[in-house]
């Protein structure tokens, strides 16, 4: 799954464009790589997001898309806010 439908479908970003962008800014690193809106996401992947001044970590655990909005929060565990 590609990382910004993956930030779309685990809601850590509202919307697709959004996490497009926030990737094409470069604000988006995987494993402490800078990586772009195409990079495929694998279980395990590290992710660092920058927001403003606060930096978000979350782990990848799973990258099937969700069945509903609240199981959604099982897709990653929260690393550092």
């Amino acid at each position: 799954m590609r990382i910004d439908k993956y930030l779309k479908v685990s809601r850590l970003i509202k919307r697709r464009t959004v996490a497009n962008e926030v990737a094409d800014a470069g604000r988006i690193t995987v494993n402490g790589r800078q990586v772009k809106a195409s990079y495929a996401v694998s279980e395990g992947d590290v992710i660092e997001v920058q927001f403003g001044q606060k930096p978000l970590r979350v782990k990848v655990t799973s990258v099937e898309p969700p069945s509903g909005k609240d199981v959604a929060r099982e897709m990653y565990v929260v690393l550092e806010e």
